[in-house]
């Protein structure tokens, strides 16, 4: 059974990546970025995203798209093809 978001505080680069249902690099992108907040930790220098932070990034691509819409920059609607492009 799948692990509901809100019962942990951090998740990994990879339970990221299916929450968002992207790859693990495009996470890794947004991390280095700064699009997307996330600490790393250990000696290894493991990253952990917060699960606020993910749910705000949410928010943010719900809010810039919505923008992107209303102001014509994004014509197409067509169904996603479900690829990992972006």
């Amino acid at each position: 059974m799948k692990e509901d978001i809100t019962t942990r505080r951090f998740m990994t680069v990879d339970q990221a990546a299916a929450e968002l249902n992207v790859s693990e690099n495009q996470i890794r992108s947004l991390l280095r970025t700064g699009e997307l907040r996330g600490i790393r930790v250990g000696g290894r220098g493991v990253w952990r995203i917060g699960t606020a932070d993910l749910e705000s990034y949410i928010e943010d691509a719900y809010t810039k798209t919505a923008a992107r819409i209303a102001s014509g920059d994004i014509e197409d609607l067509a169904e996603d093809t479900g690829g990992d492009n972006g």
